[in-house]
């Protein structure tokens, strides 16, 4: 098959070849470990690095000293009442730009394409911002009969979720809403929703607030109904950035666009949920080590997973 081709022609090949089949074997999202620090800059990202104790004690160092200084009890109600007002001008100023679709859900969270195709499925999600989790569910579920609810405190935001080409209103109601209400009154049944998806939005929210959100939650899911959990997980880099000055509480901040941000730690995510009924399926701490390779920079991510199920009576 070889016989006409020069020798140059066919080292051309050989490399090509040898790239295709490097390529394939790329590790997926999730699958890459360190396990040679000589190595630690041959790739962007690896996962499920561990912490020495030296590390987690810097890292407590540095969350005590940014909390010395707290913001006022007047900043801290200004914060609060006027969350969505906040979250209003920061989706005014970025649109629908600063998040990118969230392409990483299905394999973090194959509950969500599993969907029989001729079954009606309801999901919600609470905190959808402009869609970057909604707009990935819809096109890749195979459940053609999906609904999926989700709701925001702020209306920007779902004005410009209502703008995408990809809004469907047969499949997709946005709606706004304030998850802090003490009784939620939502436009479905209770006992009615199979999957709750909460995507760094519980974080955004006053702690004290938390455990009424997840019994509100507890109240529209359906027996044997899902939750599934991810937001910021303690001593994450963002929270280790951080100043004196824009502490609220206990790993409790304000960014400098005014709006709010708490950094959980994975016991208290367990207790939260079970606290209300919930029996734990994954609690899971996500720690990232991405690496700038051109400026030899480290930086350490921390998530926490869960995923939580309402219990058949």
């Amino acid at each position: 098959m070889f016989s006409n081709i020069t020798h140059g022609t066919k080292m051309i090949f050989t490399k090509f070849r040898n790239c295709h089949t490097q390529f394939r074997k790329k590790p997926r999202l999730g699958s890459r470990f360190l396990t040679d620090l000589n190595k630690i800059y041959q790739f962007n990202a690896w996962d499920n690095v561990e912490w020495d104790e030296n590390q987690e004690l810097e890292a407590k160092r540095k969350v005590e000293l940014n909390g010395v200084i707290k913001l006022s009890k007047d900043d801290i109600a200004k914060h609060e009442n006027e969350a969505d007002k906040f979250w209003d001008s920061f989706y005014s100023v970025h649109s629908n730009r600063f998040f990118k679709d969230r392409h990483w859900l299905m394999t973090e969270f194959p509950e969500l394409g599993d969907t029989d195709e001729g079954l009606d499925k309801v999901f919600f999600e609470l905190g959808c911002g402009v869609g970057n989790t909604v707009f990935p569910i819809l096109r890749y579920s195979k459940g053609k009969k999906l609904l999926m609810h989700c709701c925001d405190f702020s209306e920007t935001a779902i004005n410009i979720l209502k703008e995408n080409p990809e809004y469907d209103p047969s499949r997709c109601n946005p709606f706004v809403f304030d998850a802090t209400e003490e009784k939620w009154e939502m436009p479905f049944e209770e006992n009615s929703v199979d999957v709750v998806i909460m995507i760094f939005v519980l974080s955004a929210i006053k702690p004290e607030k938390f455990g009424n959100i997840i019994k509100e939650i507890y109240r529209y899911l359906k027996p044997g109904g899902l939750v599934l959990f991810r937001d910021y997980g303690r001593y994450d880099l963002a929270q280790l950035r951080f100043k004196q000055g824009r502490c609220i509480g206990d790993n409790f901040y304000v960014r400098g666009d005014g709006t709010m941000v708490y950094f959980f730690d994975a016991g208290e995510i367990k207790s939260m949920f079970e606290n209300e009924g919930f029996e734990e399926v994954q609690n899971h701490v996500d720690r990232r080590l991405q690496v700038n390779r051109g400026k030899f920079m480290k930086m350490y991510r921390i998530w926490i997973q869960g995923k939580y199920r309402k219990k058949i009576n």
